[in-house]
Parts: structure tokens; sequence; C-alpha cells
């Protein structure tokens, strides 16, 4: 039985994880910590938890969470670094959440989250947690920088255009929407419901701190340079992203088509829809799925590419799982084969 610790339990992936996680067969949560909530029952908390999950709130400290076999940092950025050196020196597996190991270039890391990064060493050996790409390097990491929820999206998108060249790398443009809850679970002017109901906006056109992420996970794929405009949305909806991805490509539909069913004919959680699809983030709400559809307007050259996924599973604690399976050897889809939930 693996033995896994959460710190940062209060907030919706925190919870996602314990959702998932307490109908794992293989996973007991021993640890989850809260420095507000220490001395808390989740169940207390989280009625949803009663009878799942029997855990108390403790407070975030080495030496408990040391007792894991891995850890989840569903946190702030700037708390994982402040503690990953210390339990991976303890031989425990540390899955991040946040943005703490995502980008390779430490300054780079501190012009977009304002702070100075405090362990860039471990920047070199941490593995970023995109299954679909980094699958075989996951399984024998012991650190893993889970892809934010914009990012899970759109790198799925564009990934077959890029791996196959078949597309203008330097100009593309993703055009996403959020539901609120990925701006987290705290008290915040611009999402509360009546702030953000019946209203729907784009922000951080400037430059989104997902923005390098995306872009060095496409020139990964791409060997190359990407040029990428990325536009971020926040709808009046609770949980989802839908990218909306263009590009300029050689080749007809019914070839793009087959070469995301062939690219991802593997892949238990993309799952590309049928020519001429459209779909609808409810289609993935509360799953680990990623759906996919494309299409050609007017049979041009313009690719259009959707992609929707549940921003707190597939873009946080879902992936997250799916990462931790891969590291101790599990089945891929443990704990995951959860059907989207409708209406």
């Amino acid at each position: 039985m693996i033995r896994a610790g959460i710190v940062g339990g209060t907030g919706y992936t925190g919870v996602e994880l314990l959702r998932i996680l307490a109908l794992h067969a293989d996973v007991e949560v021993t640890v989850v910590t809260s420095r507000a909530d220490a001395g808390v029952r989740a169940d207390a908390l989280y009625p949803s938890l009663r009878g799942s999950i029997d855990v108390v709130f403790s407070l975030p400290e080495v030496e408990p969470l040391a007792e894991c076999d891995v850890v989840f940092f569903a946190t702030p950025n700037g708390t994982a670094m402040l503690m990953a050196e210390q339990l991976l020196a303890r031989a425990v597996k540390v899955i991040d959440l946040s943005a703490d190991f995502r980008l390779k270039d430490a300054k780079e890391w501190s012009k977009w989250y304002g702070m100075e990064h405090t362990c860039p060493d471990l920047i070199a050996e941490a593995v970023y947690g995109l299954p679909e790409v980094n699958r075989e390097a996951i399984k024998q990491s012991n650190l893993i920088a889970c892809p934010g929820c914009y990012p899970t999206a759109v790198q799925l998108g564009f990934l077959p255009l890029l791996e196959n060249d078949l597309v203008d790398a330097k100009h593309l443009i993703a055009d996403v929407k959020s539901g609120v809850s990925g701006a987290g679970r705290k008290a915040e002017l611009a999402t509360l419901m009546s702030e953000t109901g019946e209203s729907f906006k784009a922000y951080a056109v400037g430059g989104h701190r997902h923005l390098p992420e995306i872009t060095q996970g496409l020139e990964l794929v791409a060997g190359k340079s990407v040029g990428l405009t990325f536009v971020p949305h926040l709808t009046p909806m609770i949980r989802g992203i839908h990218a909306t991805l263009y590009g300029q490509a050689d080749g007809s539909l019914d070839d793009v088509q087959a070469l995301y069913e062939k690219r991802y004919a593997d892949e238990v959680f993309v799952d590309v829809l049928p020519q001429g699809s459209h779909p609808d983030t409810r289609n993935v709400r509360g799953s680990n799925n990623c759906q996919i559809s494309i299409h050609q307007p007017q049979g041009g050259q313009t690719i259009v590419v959707l992609s929707v996924i549940d921003n707190l599973v597939k873009g946080a604690a879902g992936q997250a799982v799916q990462n931790m399976n891969l590291m101790f050897g599990l089945k891929e889809d443990s704990g995951l084969k959860i059907i989207a939930l409708y209406p």
C-alpha cells in the first residue's frame, strides 16, 4: 500500500486529490496538511468525504511527511520548493501541482512568478509530468512538475501537428477559456459569483504566467522555436477548460484527423472525437479525460483544434495521480476510471 501525503489539502486541487485517492485501491492517505485547519477532520470540513477519508489535517512539517512514500503539493507557487529537497533526501517521491519546477530556467521562473527560486538545482532533476510526452521519464523520476491546466489542454491539442511539422510553428494561436475554480479557493473580488455570473472576459492578454510553460513544452516536441499568442478567458462556470487552437497547416482534414487518431490511439485519457464534433467541457467534467476534435473551416489552410479538459482533474489532481501511478509501476488508469458527470 502506497502511503500518500498531501500538502495543502483544503484548496480545490487538494480536495480533488482526496476524492480520487480515497477510492484508489493501492493508496492510503496518511497525512493531509493545512495551517488554518490543523486538528480538524477532513470529512468535517468536507462532508462529501464522510465514510471515505478519516484523516485529520495537520501542520505542514517534514517529519510526518517523510513517513510517506509520495507527497503531493497542492499549494500556492513558492511552497513546494521550500520542502522538496528535504523530502527527496528521505527517499520520498514528490509530485508538485504548483509551478515551482515547471520551467527549466530559474531566472525565467523568477521573472514570471515574482520571487527567487530557492532550490534551482532541483529544476534540472524535475520531470515535466505530461504523460503523453514524458511517460518513460516519469516512470524513473522522483520529482514531478505537474503541468498547469491551460498548458495541458493547449499542448495536447497542438502536439501531433508540431511533432509532424505540419503547422507553421511561428504563428500559433491559443484562445482558451477557464472556469473560475482555476483561480483557487480564496475570497477574491474578481471571482465572486456576482462578478463572474452573466459575464465573460479575457485577461492577462499582455502575458500570462502559463505562456512560458506552454512555449517550453511546444518547442520541446517541435525541436525549434515557437511563436504562440495565448489569450486566456474567464467564463461563468465552476470547472472546465476549453482551448480553441489555430494554426496554418498543410494537409487535408482527413489526413490530420487520421494523424490525431493514430497519435492518441493508445492514450487512455485522450479521446479524439469523430470529424466535425464539437466537444463540451461538460463531456469531461469530473473525469481525467481530454477530448479533442479537429476542423478545417471552409477547406482552407487554417486548422482549428478544440481541446477540452476538467481543470481540476486532467489539469491538476487527476494528472498528478496519473503520474503517481507511472512512478510506482501501477496501471496508468488506476483510481482514475471516472466517468464524467452529466448533466
